[in-house]
């Protein structure tokens, strides 16, 4: 195997490490007909099954990572519970604060 290959799964799986997987599930989505049961009828029909895929939320924005800063398609879920290190931004025409 030559070294190219190897550095690209090693670069692709420490992105799945930080990000987790970010391809879309596969599913089914049921169409049906009749009324159901305790609503008395006589209970659901499924007429046709199509096979889809449940899609993650993911955006596109500026993360930190190795001390520097790179666009990464991540999972909304990730930035809300805040496993995902933004890169601080200050105003415009400000100096940061010197301690």
């Amino acid at each position: 195997m030559s070294t190219l290959k190897k550095n690209k799964r090693i670069k692709q799986a420490k992105k799945v490490a930080l990000y987790g997987d970010t391809k879309p599930a596969a599913g089914r989505s049921l169409c049906e007909r009749g009324k159901a049961k305790y609503l008395g009828g006589n209970g659901r029909k499924t007429t046709g099954i199509t096979i889809r895929k449940f899609r993650q939320n993911l955006q596109s924005i500026r993360v930190e990572e190795d001390g520097q800063i790179v666009r990464r398609n991540v999972p909304v879920r990730l930035i809300r519970s805040g496993l995902v290190n933004k890169p601080v931004v200050r105003a415009p025409f400000t100096l940061d604060d010197q301690k």
